[in-house]
Parts: C-alpha cells; sequence; structure tokens
C-alpha cells in the first residue's frame, strides 16, 4: 500500500471513530477501520482487564467463524495465554522500546518478535485464518487492550511493513478511544445528578419522550413514578444542609434499590427533594408495588417523614397519553393528592373510578378542586 494510501487509511479511520456515538460505535469503527487499511478479513478489538486478568473482546468485525459475535458478552481469554500484553511488552518498554506490533502465522511467527505464540496460532488454525497481526494499545501510558487484524488461510501473509503500519494504526485508536471516554464523561455529568449519582431531570425528559413514542408505536407499557421526599426543610433547618444532603443521598440509594425490582427502570431525582422512577414494558401492578415498597422504606429512614407518592401508567384508565408533558402531570397530580391525603402508600392516577380527582386535576390545572387549585411547575414541559 502507497504512502497516500496509507495516510488517507488513518485519516478515514479516526474520522470513523470521531463520528460515533457512543463506546460500541467507536470500537466497531476502530476495527473495522484497521482491517480495510491492513487489506484484513477479519478484525478484533480487545481489552485488558487487570482486575479480572483477561483480554475481554469488545467487538469482532469482518467474516466472523463459527461462535464469533459482533459485540460478543463473554468472549475472553486468560491473559496467561496470550501473555505479551503483561510480561513481553512489559519488558520491552523497561528496555526503552515501544510497544510495536507483531505478525504471526499459522504456521508460526513471521515477523516482529512476539514473546508467546502457541495460543494465537492455534487460533489461527481453529479458525480457518492464515496469519494475523497484533498491535498493542497503550492508553495513559498503560497498555489498554489490543489491536487484532487477520487474513484468512492461502492469502499474502503480512510483512514487517504491515506491522509498522499496525502499531500506527493503533496509536490513532487509543487517540480515538481517549476522546470517546472523555466526551462519554461529559455525557454522563450532563445527566447525572451530582449529589445523589442518579440520573438528572435531563435524563428523564430524554428518555420519557422515547418512552411515550414507543408507546404510540407498539403499545409498550409507560409507568412513571412521582415522588416528594417529606421533612427535607425541617431536616436542614434543624441539622444542617450536609445532613439534609445525607438524607437525599440515603433517599436516593433506597429509590434505586426499589427500581431494581422493575427492569430497565431510571431512577433520577428531578431536583430538591423531588425523585421519580421510569418505567417501560413492567405492567402497571408491578410498579405501583415497587413504589409501595419505596413508600415503606423511606417511612423507615431515620430522618425525614416519608415520601409522599404519585404514580401514572399508560396500562391505567388515564385515556389517551400522546405527550410526555400529560403523563408527568398525571404523575405529578397523583403525588400531589398523596401529599395533601398524607398517604402512606402510593396514589394511582385513574384508579379511583370514571372521575377520578387525580385524572380531573391533571387535565383541568385551572380548576378548583377541593378548595386548592394545584399549580402544576414549568419543569413538567417536555
Amino acid at each position: 500500500m502507497g504512502e497516500d494510501r496509507r495516510l488517507a487509511a488513518v485519516v478515514a479511520l479516526a474520522q470513523g471513530m470521531a463520528a460515533a456515538h457512543g463506546s460500541r460505535e467507536a470500537w466497531r469503527a476502530a476495527a473495522a477501520g484497521a482491517c480495510r487499511a491492513l487489506g484484513g478479513s477479519f478484525a478484533a478489538l480487545s481489552v485488558w482487564e487487570r482486575e479480572l486478568g483477561r483480554l475481554k473482546v469488545l467487538v469482532n468485525v469482518g467474516e466472523l467463524a463459527e461462535g464469533e459475535e459482533e459485540f460478543p458478552e463473554d468472549e475472553a481469554y486468560p491473559v496467561h495465554q496470550f501473555a505479551e500484553i503483561t510480561e513481553f511488552l512489559h519488558e520491552q518498554w523497561a528496555g526503552g522500546g515501544e510497544p510495536d506490533a507483531w505478525v504471526e502465522t499459522a504456521e508460526g511467527p513471521a515477523a516482529g518478535q512476539p514473546g508467546y505464540c502457541h495460543q494465537r496460532v492455534a487460533a489461527l488454525r481453529r479458525r480457518g485464518r492464515g496469519c494475523c497481526v497484533v498491535a498493542p494499545i497503550v492508553l495513559h501510558g498503560r497498555a489498554w487492550g489490543e489491536l487484532y487484524v487477520a487474513r484468512p488461510a492461502g492469502e499474502s501473509v503480512f510483512e514487517r511493513a504491515d506491522a509498522d503500519f499496525a502499531t500506527v494504526l493503533a496509536s490513532v485508536v487509543a487517540a480515538g478511544i481517549a476522546q470517546t471516554e472523555r466526551l462519554e464523561e461529559a455525557r454522563r455529568l450532563a445527566y447525572t445528578d451530582a449529589l445523589t449519582g442518579l440520573a438528572n431531570r435531563r435524563a428523564v425528559d430524554v428518555r420519557l419522550e422515547q418512552a411515550i413514542e414507543r408507546h404510540r408505536r407498539d403499545g409498550a407499557v409507560v409507568s412513571l413514578v412521582v415522588c416528594d421526599l417529606n421533612g427535607l426543610k425541617r431536616v436542614n433547618d434543624t441539622h444542617g444542609h450536609a445532613v439534609g444532603d445525607r438524607l437525599l443521598e440515603r433517599f436516593g440509594s433506597v429509590l434505586s434499590l426499589c427500581g431494581a425490582m422493575l427492569p430497565g427502570a431510571l431512577a433520577a431525582r428531578l431536583g430538591g427533594d423531588e425523585f421519580c422512577l421510569l418505567a417501560v414494558g413492567p405492567p402497571a401492578d408491578q410498579v405501583v408495588k415497587a413504589a409501595g415498597e419505596l413508600c415503606r422504606r423511606a417511612a423507615e429512614l431515620e430522618l425525614g417523614d416519608g415520601v409522599a407518592c404519585g404514580v401514572a401508567s399508560t396500562e391505567d384508565p388515564i385515556g389517551p397519553v400522546r405527550s410526555a408533558r400529560r403523563l408527568f402531570r398525571l404523575a405529578d397530580a397523583a403525588q400531589y393528592r398523596a401529599k395533601a391525603e398524607r398517604a402512606d402508600r402510593p396514589v394511582v392516577a385513574g384508579r379511583a373510578g370514571p372521575d377520578d380527582p387525580v385524572v380531573r386535576l391533571a387535565d383541568e390545572p385551572s380548576q378548583e378542586a377541593n378548595g386548592e387549585r394545584r399549580r402544576f411547575r414549568g419543569r413538567h414541559a417536555p
């Protein structure tokens, strides 16, 4: 491959990773870009999980052998079987060298100076591949994992120049992974409540819009639990805000625990003393049961005065739910009623008969209800 083509391949790989949305797309772009650049038929990206002592395959691309998956859940290999990453490379760096790539073939090493090859040779033979080039990926000065590109048996064997080029590609991949990690950390912070570690209001808005769209499209059950932690102001005034923050953190843990009863549920802090659970899929009764457990556990907290909890689910008789705003208003109205009644269990929208006061309150917020007027806050706009 000429210098211009190699430069173009490097640029294409970098651009592919930069355009990726999230780690999985970045991994795929890295492996696919390297596979094309090196003229391979298969490529994989693996990470060294030090705490588990294994190389875990993140993505496979190209011509997959039997049993290989694009994003495998459990394809991993003990590091001692591929010990270059922990021993050979370490010794090389200690001697002032660079983490160069190397080539191996189904017949044994062909270029470079690998420290260990027997497991890779066996893998090549088992999968009908004739040769591979292995390039270590170094991130923040440490071995992060490896880039692996192979060709089928019968095709030309990778040469020393290919190994040198793979080393360059691995450095581009490392830069792309570092950028992806920075972006994901920024996204995580943007959608995470700093105090409790739960999702924040922005995350709820995004997820709820997606959930309602899914409900409109295929009828998925969408349920929302909105709750106010009672007694926070008293705790802040009596014991100070540091203690109040600890109460919020403790309740956040309880919310997360109860949310785990609902597969895939999102636990979030909306702000101040307001929290919510968003569940897509579980039946309404299951959500109400989790909300009841939340009320029970909140009442047992050492500080605070329990929680006022309201539930709204598209599975209950609340009328058509065509917007995230309406479901939020219903759950909030149910929570408001729970607070007004000092209820020790969830109030569920739509379960008080044809003229349910919660549904009426949510759909007619300007009307008087039992002498009270519910003021829906601007935070409920989708």
